[in-house]
């Protein structure tokens, strides 16, 4: 059956393609032919063909039980980091936060009404959530998600939050519009975001927002802390500041980054040096 919403450059076998490993998730890391048919709602001959061409392509590997997705499948994910230079820009000052706070910290960018973290500089710390690049968190429920839902306009906050959440997280608060509209009015004015235990137990954290050239927030750095180590003062109070001194020298470094003339060079004829 076609995908819905298809139009006429659809290529309907990449989006299978897609699906198929997208399929594989926490705790299923081996399926079956079957299993990825089920999975996908795709008929087994057509999950067959689709698992044998990733794994001639190196993205998939038969074994013992069925199917497994090979370390080359992140290759997709981090393609996409590398293409926007923000990792590389940001590294360094997320090294600095994490050694002068003992957090962990983290950047996100938004996806509907998700977060998808983009880059983490982590300390050895028990939480109640595992986080790394491409985990996927309600943006709402976030101090991340709160900072990037009110750099949009309020229609289309809105309209992001409408969208269904693919994290397959329940978060502990769940506001009604009113309330998260005064929240994010808050955001907006103060320039940063805090969540106190909104996501999960045990987790709280501070965000503030990273920006282009022309002020633009693409994207929001935190501090994340567990609830019963570190209090909400302490966040706000020290590692506040700090925070924001890391997210405007990130921001001014990819600024820089960003008025660099990008050129492509060609290769050269034979016998040119």
């Amino acid at each position: 059956m076609p995908r819905e919403g298809t139009g006429p450059d659809f290529i309907e076998a990449l989006a299978r393609g897609l699906e198929v490993i997208t399929a594989f998730q926490p705790r299923h890391p081996v399926m079956s032919l079957t299993d990825v048919a089920n999975a996908t709602g795709l008929a087994r001959p057509t999950a067959r063909r689709i698992l044998l061409t990733l794994a001639e392509l190196g993205y998939v590997r038969q074994q013992a039980g069925g199917f497994a997705l090979t370390p080359r499948v992140l290759d997709l994910g981090v393609a996409y980091v590398r293409s926007t230079g923000l990792w590389d820009v940001a590294r360094p000052h997320l090294e600095w936060l994490v050694e002068r706070t003992n957090e962990s910290c983290s950047i996100a960018q938004l996806d509907g009404s998700d977060i998808v973290y983009v880059a983490r500089v982590s300390v050895p710390k028990i939480v109640t959530l595992a986080v790394q690049i491409g985990t996927r968190f309600p943006a709402l429920q976030t101090s991340l998600g709160k900072v990037l839902l009110a750099a949009l306009p309020p229609d289309e906050a809105a309209r992001a939050l409408a969208e269904p959440s693919r994290s397959g997280l329940v978060p502990v608060w769940q506001p009604a519009r009113q309330e998260w509209e005064a929240e994010l009015r808050e955001v907006r004015a103060r320039g940063w975001a805090l969540t106190d235990e909104q996501l999960a137990r045990g987790i709280r954290s501070v965000a503030a927002p990273l920006r282009d050239g022309s002020g633009r927030v693409i994207a929001s750095v935190n501090v994340n802390a567990h609830a019963a180590e570190t209090p909400v003062e302490v966040l706000v109070d020290d590692y506040l500041p700090l925070l924001l001194q890391a997210a405007g020298e990130i921001s001014v470094d990819f600024a820089r980054l960003e008025s660099v003339p990008h050129t492509s060079l060609a290769p050269s004829r034979a016998g040119t040096p």
